[in-house]
């Protein structure tokens, strides 16, 4: 009964929604999970005759078991196409799943680093070592303008205005942005390249790409990651950081300091504001932070 029916949404899936084949097994499995439910508290009830209240009860049963609330979003995400896929069969007429709601998802507050670790991690970067400066200059720019990985890596050295002080920044879907850059990380970036890049064997292709590994070619994402892990090492940081917490760091900090937000869209590349406006609450558990560790009657 449950076998036959899967294997034509399987079909589905695959022929009409082209889905890649890690979601459409993910689709598959959590059916399969309907299905061990139905079977264990409703014996041998079919896939067409349940009701809202039972496709609710199997929420219920994974919330008892413990079920991370982003992996039942995802069950009902399932349960969704599947009913949906039944009214476009022509197997039921009404569908059960229509008013069927996924758990309220709490929004992740990301992990930010103090300015005073940010220090603490520059001030490990072992500058005697022929890549250290360029490492400094990576972490004042992850930093000092907010970047992605990916557009850190992918900088160009045509895209640094120094006489404005500005950075062309391509992110997302190819858009540009213009980024104000620091003097500091500006000069951190002048150093590295007349007294390290230049003197790299540039390979071809790389000539106009800003951060070069010792062989002269493009940095990779893993070695941005793994020189920041090593860093938070040597700085005794438990933080679990990566590029992207310099980013959120960023950020932050120009929240607390006052800037406006959408000031702050703008140059963290953010196609919509509600993306900013996470930060508005890291600010505000700063500020409930600060009167627990101030206020005489916290």
């Amino acid at each position: 009964m449950w076998d036959n029916i899967l294997q034509e949404y399987r079909q589905f899936l695959l022929l009409e929604q082209s889905l890649s084949a890690s979601t459409l097994e993910n689709y598959l499995r959590d059916i399969l999970k309907l299905r061990d439910f139905v079977k264990m508290k409703y014996g041998d009830a079919k896939y067409s005759d349940l009701t809202l209240d039972q496709l609710r009860g199997l929420l219920e049963y994974l919330n008892e078991l413990g079920i991370a609330q982003a992996s039942q979003a995802r069950q009902v995400s399932s349960i969704k196409s599947f009913y949906r896929f039944l009214v476009y069969t022509n197997v039921i007429e009404v569908n059960p799943s229509a008013q069927l709601e996924a758990p309220k998802l709490g929004r992740k507050l990301p992990v930010v680093l103090s300015v005073e670790e940010i220090d603490d991690l520059i001030s490990n970067i072992d500058l005697s070592k022929s890549e250290g400066h360029r490492n400094k200059a990576i972490l004042e720019t992850l930093y000092g303008c907010g970047l992605r990985v990916s557009e850190l890596t992918n900088l160009k050295i045509t895209d640094i205005i120094f006489d404005e002080g500005f950075i062309r920044v391509k992110g997302k879907g190819d858009k540009e942005r213009l980024v104000p850059i620091s003097n500091t990380a500006l000069s951190e970036i002048e150093y590295y390249k007349e007294q390290q890049r230049n003197h790299l064997p540039v390979k071809k292709e790389f000539q106009n790409i800003l951060f070069l590994n010792r062989r002269g070619g493009q940095l990779s994402r893993v070695m941005v990651f793994n020189i920041i892990k090593d860093l938070a090492e040597k700085a005794g940081i438990q933080k679990n950081i990566s590029p992207h917490t310099f980013r959120h760091s960023f950020a932050t900090h120009l929240v607390e300091g006052g800037a406006d937000l959408r000031a702050v869209q703008e140059m963290l590349g953010h196609e919509s504001i509600l993306t900013t406006e996470i930060y508005t609450h890291l600010d505000q558990s700063f500020l409930r932070q600060t009167i627990i560790e101030h206020h005489p009657r916290a």
